[in-house]
Parts: structure tokens; C-alpha cells; sequence
């Protein structure tokens, strides 16, 4: 299946003006009265007014709804990540509209954009760039590499060698990459959105775990519902839809003042402890080979504020960090062979620390 017949099969109704609403500046100080969905309305006695990223939030979401039909969650999922600064590893099936999403949210922000699709002969100067010979200078100049954009979209990224999954070690944990002794940073904000195939295995490598800790989260993306392909058929029917008419939200400035306004969200001491816990609790699981490291722990603290902020509220409730555990840990925390064996999943140590832990009221 073609990327274009991806996009088509995934395409939704567009939302009514959508398309042509232009990227609006954003101010955190914007006055209370501006526009917010229902559901993000401010609670009472809100200290930090968060309508503005609401209505960002809603204007990012009408975006994706233009052309993908379902995925609410992992809509949201990719909304808190960009939120909470991190980067993304999509895992699903071909045919599952994450390419498309990784695109349209990138489009959905005027920024530099950039896609790479991984194969087994790439080299890591052909993502992070290369140093040209200029004969009438006699000298050598950096060309940059497609590493270099604001959003990197990696498609099947679980298909290059351990040499060129190190390339991106640097790049995913500092923001920048060093060149013949020469420090390039890289353009701010930046996030790396990768895909990968859960099934197939032939021309395929594991992801080395050093790697796998610099994703935020790892969404898995799975099959629509019945009802889902139906509409998705209907609108394929109807004729193919390209992405030309998606027009940006969001600026780079817009981000970077949302983001600040994630860092400033309340966090209770006592749910702190109890992130603390849970990444700690991993390490000595019988269940698991290998726990999840510190950067868990700074995982769930700011995915856990930026999902706070998204529905609302300008503090982190246990429920934040329930929910968001899975997508944290799942990729950081390996399995002993024998619960392998017997079928078990990290998703199932996961909901099974949960149950145990109690929960800070």
C-alpha cells in the first residue's frame, strides 16, 4: 500500500473551517473570556488560566480530525507529548493511519518538517548531515542533515543498524549533534515522531534500550473500530484526500509559550513520592529482566503536567499518572524470558504495580 492510499484510507470529514483557520498568536496572559471547549473549562478557583491552550489544543485536534477518523486517545497522547517536550514511537501495524498522524501534526505547526524513511544500508550521515569540499574555497562545509527540522518523522525506524540508531542518541537527549569537533544545535522546538511494525521481523533490528529510554511514550495504535472503516470507506469512496489544504495552527513561539505554561503546573509532594514508587517498583519486580531508569520518572512528572493542562486543570491528579504509566514504562522495562513464555506483557506488570501501589489522596 502506497503513503498516498495510507492517507486516503484514513481520511475523515473535514471540519467545518478548519482547514483555512490560520495560525493565531498566543499570548499565556490571554484574558479569561477566550474561547475553550466544555470540557477544559476552568474549575473553580483556578490559579493559572489555561483556555488558551485549550483552544490550541482544539485547533490542533480539528487538524488531525480532518483526516483521521477514531484515535482520539492517541491524538491526545501525541498533544501532551508536544506539550511536555518529548519524543514519540508509534507501534502498529501497516495501514493504521500512524504516518498520517505524525504528519498532519506536524503540519498543523508552522515549522521546518522533515521525513526519513529508515533502511538497512542508511548511514548516519545521511540523517545528520555530511561535510561538501568547496574547491573555490579550498576548504570543507557542513550540509545538514534531515535531522535538522522541528519535527523529524522517522518511518520504520526499527529498520536501521545500531550504527545509525547511535546517530540519533546525541540528537533525541541534547537537541543537537557534534561534527568534526563542531557543536550543531538543533532548531527549537523539536521532536522526533518514529513508526515502527510490531510484526514483521525479517530486515528489521531491536531498538537498543538506551534509545527506547529517550521516547517520552511509546503509543501502541491499533485496528478501527467496524464502525470506524465503515466511515473511512464511505469518505475513500467519495474520492481521495490529499494534505495541500492543511493549513498550520500553531507557531513556533506558540509552542514554546505553551510549554511554559506546562512547566508551571502544581504538583503535590506526595504525588511526586508516588511516581518515585511506581519507576522504583520496576526495578525489583520478578516479573521484569530490566526496570525503567530516572528518566521515567521525569516522563510521567512532565507528561502527567501536560495532560493535566490539556483537560483543564493547572494540577496533576494520581489519575494523570495512572493513566499515562502504560505509555512511560511499556517500552523501558523488559521481561524476564519465562513471563514471556507464559504470554505476559509489560502492560500487565504495569497494571499490576498500580493495583499495589497506594494512591496518594
Amino acid at each position: 500500500m502506497t503513503e498516498s492510499d495510507n492517507a486516503a484510507l484514513n481520511a475523515a470529514e473535514p471540519a467545518a473551517d478548519a482547514a483555512t483557520t490560520p495560525a493565531q498568536p498566543f499570548s499565556p496572559e490571554a484574558p479569561a473570556g477566550s474561547p475553550t471547549t466544555p470540557e477544559a473549562a476552568a474549575p473553580f478557583g483556578q490559579r493559572t488560566d489555561l483556555s488558551q491552550l485549550s483552544a490550541a489544543a482544539a485547533r490542533v485536534r480539528d487538524t488531525l480530525g480532518q483526516r483521521v477518523i477514531g484515535q482520539h486517545g492517541i491524538v491526545e497522547l501525541l498533544l501532551t507529548a508536544l506539550l511536555a517536550d518529548g519524543h514519540v514511537l508509534l507501534e502498529g501495524v501497516p495501514g493504521v493511519a500512524k504516518t498520517l498522524m505524525a504528519k498532519l501534526l506536524a503540519r498543523s505547526i508552522d515549522v521546518p518538517f522533515s521525513r526519513v524513511q529508515f533502511t538497512p544500508d542508511l548511514m548516519p550521515a545521511d540523517v545528520l548531515g555530511t561535510s561538501i569540499f568547496r574547491p573555490q574555497h579550498g576548504d570543507f562545509s557542513f550540509r545538514p542533515g534531515p535531522i535538522f527540522a522541528s519535527v523529524v518523522l522517522i518511518d520504520e525506524i526499527n529498520r536501521a543498524p545500531a550504527k545509525t540508531q547511535a546517530a540519533l542518541f546525541e540528537v533525541m537527549e541534547e537537541r543537537q549533534m557534534t561534527h568534526d569537533g563542531v557543536r550543531h544545535v538543533l532548531p527549537e522546538p523539536f521532536a522526533v515522531l518514529a513508526t515502527q511494525n510490531p510484526v514483521e521481523q525479517e530486515g528489521t533490528y531491536r531498538l537498543p534500550e538506551a534509545q527506547l529510554d529517550r521516547f517520552l511514550f511509546k503509543i501502541s495504535v491499533g485496528y478501527p473500530t467496524a464502525e470506524e472503516e465503515t466511515r473511512i470507506l464511505e469518505l475513500h469512496h467519495q474520492g481521495p484526500n490529499d494534505l495541500a489544504d492543511i493549513q498550520p495552527v500553531l507557531t513556533a513561539a506558540d509552542i514554546a509559550a505553551l510549554r511554559q505554561q506546562v512547566r508551571r503546573q502544581h504538583v503535590e509532594p506526595k504525588l511526586l513520592d508516588y511516581m518515585a514508587r511506581l519507576v522504583s517498583h520496576t526495578r525489583n519486580h520478578p516479573a521484569l529482566y530490566l526496570g525503567a531508569s530516572p528518566r521515567a520518572s521525569l516522563a510521567l512528572l512532565n507528561g502527567s503536567k501536560a495532560l493535566a493542562a490539556l483537560r483543564g486543570r493547572d494540577f496533576v491528579t494520581p489519575e494523570d499518572v495512572q493513566e499515562l504509566a502504560p505509555s512511560v514504562l511499556r517500552h523501558r522495562i523488559m521481561l524476564t524470558p519465562e513471563r514471556e513464555l507464559e504470554g505476559q506483557t509489560p502492560d500487565d506488570v504495569v497494571k499490576q504495580l498500580l493495583q499495589s501501589l497506594e494512591v496518594p489522596r
